[in-house]
């Protein structure tokens, strides 16, 4: 921003001009400047900058015959100079021709007003100067004025003659707190219920027999490793405290090769001698050996194919169209054309599978738990038993933050969908400050429930994205949401959508928005319901007092009002509060 320092600066407190010399400012003292719109109270925007829109009456015969007139609007914070803005200067028409004369005969003369000087062809009549800027003001600043100097250059007697209250500066939505520090996100607490916790699990063994045999033996191929990995999968299940089989089915897999029902008969047996060879094993009671049952599921020619795709072999483009043609019955039909290819030997030999598969599945179920003193114990020792509601039932229960993170944090491992968790677990990252973790959390869920919204939209505003904030939270229908927008358009100086978000609300916040928008008497309701009596609150108070000439209410919260340093400067450029400032209750109030 330009800066005009060279102005003499004489500040003199009041709206009545001033006189500090008594040549020019006796002759004036009858016919000040004006401005309008009188009293102007002005409000700064989200990036804490002010439009001024005004315009200064200067009187008939003010402007003296060989002077010019600069009109300097400051910024006044505390009585302080905090910062100076683009002035007004009128020349008189002999100071115009003194003016022009100079730069005509002195190379060296520069007019440091020459983008902004005007010429006023009769200073005796009276006329108008419209003054528009928009101004920043400084950081911290939300309570100012703005008064200009008017100095004269010519008059041969003075040069700072008079002060006029331009406008004030004053927006009660900057009261408000910062969003993130009042930002409401939902704690999503379900009901707990207990429901059965049935699992499944299923893998396969890849073993080899010889043709046309069923018997397994060991020291062929990988069997021994594929039936161990087999038995280290179910025995956790089989031999677990808390599990109940439900069933176990193994399925020996039928090759292409050969007739369907010769090789279903056989996948059979290859089936039951992997279960027979299971249960010594694990010695398996008879019990859960009824629940075991065994058959076969045709292979048939797709992994044939695959493995010819896979290979890049031209030829599997013929097996493919055979597949495609022939889809009615078993897989007999498609072995028939097959066997038939010129190339049915290279598939023989290398594309057949060597292994035969022996998959199975089983499910079982884990007993519940249903009491708070079995859950936390049984939490300690197994989580891995435990469903999403247990789970979430042991985070109730938790004591301290940081036990219930934990939990959460297991829950998220078991159940990584978990939308409970996610929210939970994010909304305490937020209690931390650590919103780049809790945005992290609710990456994982895929589709986000409104309350998960609402509390990734304040990860957003906790960064200061209040674009992204809005656009997540603009169809989330919650009372969490709408208030977080509310405090969101508050903090972009949206007012109007802030009240209007934030009155059904009817708390401090939903106050200093009516008073923003000049619904004082609903304020005062608001405010006379509230229990809070806080520096804050006993401020806003006192501005809604200040509004509807309620001196008695203004006077008992004011001492309360100014017990913070921030309220207390705050008060004293009020301009709500300019019809008390010569009482001595007041005066008290403010001093520091």
């Amino acid at each position: 921003m330009k800066r005009f320092s060279n102005i003499p600066l004489y500040i003199v407190a009041g709206t009545a001009t001033a006189a500090l010399l008594c040549g020019c400012a006796a002759r004036r003292a009858a016919t000040p400047l004006t401005v309008s719109p009188q009293a102007a109270v002005l409000s700064s925007d989200s990036a804490n900058r002010v439009d001024m829109d005004l315009t200064i009456h200067v009187p008939q015969g003010y402007l003296a015959r060989r002077a010019r007139m600069v009109i300097t609007p400051q910024l006044m914070v505390n009585d302080t100079v905090a910062d100076e803005y683009r002035p007004l200067v009128v020349d008189a028409p002999i100071y115009d021709k003194k003016r022009t004369r100079r730069e005509t005969l002195e190379d060296d003369f520069r007019d440091p007003y020459a983008d902004v000087r005007r010429t006023q062809a009769n200073r005796r009549e009276a006329f108008d100067l419209a003054y528009r800027q928009t101004v920043t003001l400084p950081q911290g600043v939300a309570v100012a004025r703005i008064r200009a100097v008017v100095s004269e250059d010519g008059c041969g007697q003075c040069t700072g003659i008079d002060t006029i209250d331009l406008a004030a500066i004053s927006n009660p939505i900057t009261l408000m707190p910062e969003p993130r520090e009042a930002l409401h996100v939902a704690w999503m607490d379900p009901e707990f219920v207990i429901r059965p916790k049935v699992r499944s699990g299923r893998g396969e063994a890849r073993l080899q027999f010889a043709i046309n045999r069923y018997d397994i033996r060991l020291d062929m191929g990988r069997n021994r490793a594929e039936l161990d990995s087999m038995v280290a999968t179910l025995q956790p299940v089989l031999t677990d405290s808390l599990a109940t089989i439900n069933s176990i089915e193994i399925n020996g897999m039928a090759s292409a090769d050969g007739s369907f029902a010769t090789n279903t008969a056989l996948a059979r047996n290859r089936a039951n001698a992997a279960m027979q060879w299971l249960v010594a094993r694990l010695k398996v009671p008879a019990a859960v050996r009824r629940l075991i049952k065994t058959g076969s599921k045709p292979e048939g020619w797709e992994p044939v194919l695959a493995a010819m795709t896979a290979d890049g072999n031209p030829d599997s483009l013929a097996v493919k169209h055979i597949l495609e043609t022939y889809t009615e019955g078993n897989d007999d039909v498609q072995e028939y054309y097959i066997r038939r290819l010129p190339c049915w030997g290279d598939i023989r030999q290398k594309y057949l599978q060597k292994d035969r598969r022996v998959e199975y599945i089983y499910t079982y179920t884990l007993r519940s738990f249903t009491d708070d003193a079995e859950l936390l114990a049984m939490y300690r020792t197994r989580p891995d038993a435990f469903n999403e509601d247990e789970l979430l039932r042991v985070a109730s229960l938790a004591q301290t933050d940081g036990q219930r993170m934990e939990v959460y944090r297991t829950i998220q491992h078991y159940f990584p969908q978990s939308q409970v968790a996610a929210n939970n677990l994010a909304s305490l990252y937020l209690r931390q400050d650590r919103e780049d973790e809790a945005r992290r959390v609710l990456a994982t869920p895929d589709k986000l429930d409104p309350e998960v919204l609402n509390t990734l939209a304040a990860t957003y505003i906790y960064d200061g994205n209040y674009q992204r904030a809005i656009e997540l939270l603009r169809d989330v229908d919650l009372p969490q949401a709408r208030y977080n927008r509310g405090l969101v358009m508050a903090k972009l100086r949206r007012i109007d959508e802030a009240y209007e978000l934030l009155a059904p609300y009817k708390d401090l916040n939903s106050a200093i928005a009516a008073l923003s928008t000049g619904h004082n008497d609903e304020a005062r309701q608001v405010l006379d319901a509230l229990e809070d009596h806080s520096p804050l609150a006993q401020y806003v108070r006192c501005l809604a007092a200040a509004r509807l000439g309620d001196e008695a209410t203004f006077f008992r919260c004011l001492p309360d009002a100014c017990k913070g340093q921030r309220l207390r400067e705050r008060a004293k450029q009020e301009p709500d509060f300019d019809a008390y400032r010569a009482d001595s209750r007041f005066k008290s109030a403010i001093s520091d």
